[in-house]
């Protein structure tokens, strides 16, 4: 994830992080993005991993899936807490782990951000921390700037970690926003720590976030945006109105609209945060071996 990343840093673009917890999910998602030209990072975090998405069955079918495509693909754990949880994903091959010691104290959070950066970097896994908190829409805490990432201390996080992406509180949350509210994110912060890090920052909470604020986000130095529920949604409503279209259609068929709508999804989100087209497969560059 650091490479993809860091290359959207260079070049002011950002990349879609999508949660997924099935082959349809990750299927639609690198499919989507090797048609767009896109990177993409695939990420599920530990509730996910306990429910569905386990670990062991997933990690091969996002692997095997993702060596049959001409663009990046980095799997990333999303939201790592327990340090056993954290190690596994290291070990098992994770491209990257978040560690989210959001809710700690910051001293706390960040000698064990610098544990796990240390950890990961020995085995060439990358590491994405947070600071501030990204709560819960339905807590309204987007609105609550006690919550917001300080640039200041921020950069004391990032220079004594170590870690490579930073996700930043400004104004999101996780979850669905209340009926009809769009969050009104803090772009002078953004600015400001982005000036002050020069690091990839992350975007949590970017479903239901509205498109002008993803645009603008990107364009202010996000480098990657978290999606889960939008493309919950996506699958969702693709079999919800299927469903109401012939109730009699079967689980196969409703399997393969989850992934085509989650497939529309990711190409119409990665047109809007600019990483489609950064990797296009050039025919003339290849030499073919007899």
């Amino acid at each position: 994830m650091k490479s993809i990343l860091d290359d959207a840093n260079k070049h002011q673009y950002g990349v879609m992080a999508m949660n997924s917890i099935n082959i349809e999910m990750v299927r639609g998602g690198i499919l989507a993005a090797a048609e767009e030209n896109s990177p993409i990072i695939i990420q599920f975090g530990p509730g996910q991993m306990k429910k569905h998405a386990h670990k062991e069955e997933m990690f091969p079918v996002i692997k095997e899936l993702a060596e049959r495509v001409h663009v990046p693909v980095a799997l990333n754990l999303d939201h790592g807490m327990d340090f056993s949880v954290i190690t596994d994903c290291i070990n098992m091959g994770f491209t990257n782990v978040m560690f989210d010691g959001s809710s700690l104290p910051y001293d706390e959070n960040m000698k064990k951000t610098e544990i796990i950066c240390s950890l990961a970097h020995s085995k060439g896994c990358s590491v994405e921390a947070e600071l501030g908190h990204v709560g819960q829409a339905a807590q309204e805490d987007d609105s609550d700037e006690n919550l917001y990432t300080d640039p200041k201390i921020a950069q004391d996080f990032v220079k004594y970690t170590g870690v490579d992406a930073l996700a930043v509180a400004i104004g999101t949350a996780h979850g669905n926003y209340p009926k009809g509210k769009t969050p009104k994110l803090d772009f002078d912060r953004l600015k400001e720590l982005k000036e002050i890090l020069q690091i990839p920052l992350v975007l949590h909470g970017g479903s239901g976030s509205g498109e002008e604020n993803l645009r603008k986000a990107v364009a202010y130095g996000i480098n990657k945006i978290n999606v889960a529920t939008d493309a919950f949604s996506a699958a969702k409503n693709g079999m919800v109105k299927a469903l109401d279209q012939d109730p009699s259609i079967d689980y196969l068929e409703l399997c393969v609209i989850a992934e085509e709508s989650v497939k529309k999804f990711v190409k119409d989100y990665v047109q809007i945060i600019g990483s489609s087209n950064r990797y296009v497969f050039n025919t003339e560059n290849i030499t073919i071996h007899e």
